[in-house]
């Protein structure tokens, strides 16, 4: 069963864990299984993401900088601004879903994002950690909103969103620049009235 508690009441935002997921926050300890993770996945991974900065050391491949990466996460989680988890399953690690930008006030919305190693992907390991995570968003971090972004020709990532029947609000023109290029998203969101109507449902299909 997973640990929560009663919608309102804060449970630990280093640990959640569903029916196969767990997602915490990643320490430097984690290093060496993420770096195999990184490397055995690139080719696959890469495509989806920005391109690392010259003056950015390489996390994959320097320890210190893996370290300094899981600091920042610690200060996001500090100051409110994001919540960054590693996603672990039977076999261990096994990628990241991640709540980016928060924004507070009138807002009350964040970014979600989410990779898997290759070799597990498919599974329903993906699905299930962002369910854990809207959970967290909606009723720990009482936002009222989760936005993702999905690149039109990410098949992968798409079938996540068809899933979870995130509502497919558009499409937003150049909205992140993603290994060196400008590229369209398809914009998927939740927000807290569909999370009160469809939580049971959800939960019970990929969380208890």
């Amino acid at each position: 069963m997973p640990r929560w508690s009663a919608p309102g009441k804060r449970r630990s935002t280093s640990v959640l864990v569903g029916r196969r997921v767990t997602l915490r926050v990643l320490t430097a300890h984690d290093f060496e299984a993420w770096r195999t993770v990184r490397r055995r996945s690139a080719g696959w991974l890469e495509p989806w993401e920005p391109m690392k900065q010259p003056s950015q050391g390489d996390p994959v491949e320097d320890k210190g900088s893996f370290a300094a990466r899981c600091a920042a996460r610690l200060r996001e989680i500090e100051v409110g601004g994001g919540y960054g988890f590693g996603l672990f399953c039977q076999e261990g690690f096994a990628g990241e879903v991640n709540l980016s930008n928060i924004r507070r006030g009138p807002a009350q919305t964040a970014l979600l994002g989410y990779w898997v190693d290759q070799g597990l992907a498919g599974r329903g390991l993906v699905p299930e950690g962002v369910v854990l995570a809207l959970r967290f968003a909606f009723e720990d971090l009482q936002l009222h909103r989760v936005e993702a972004g999905v690149l039109p020709r990410n098949a992968a990532s798409l079938r996540v969103m068809d899933k979870l029947k995130l509502a497919h609000e558009g499409i937003s023109r150049g909205m992140l620049e993603i290994n060196g290029r400008w590229e369209d998203h398809e914009r998927f969101a939740m927000v807290a009235e569909d999370w009160v109507e469809r939580r049971e449902s959800l939960l019970t299909e990929w969380v208890w």
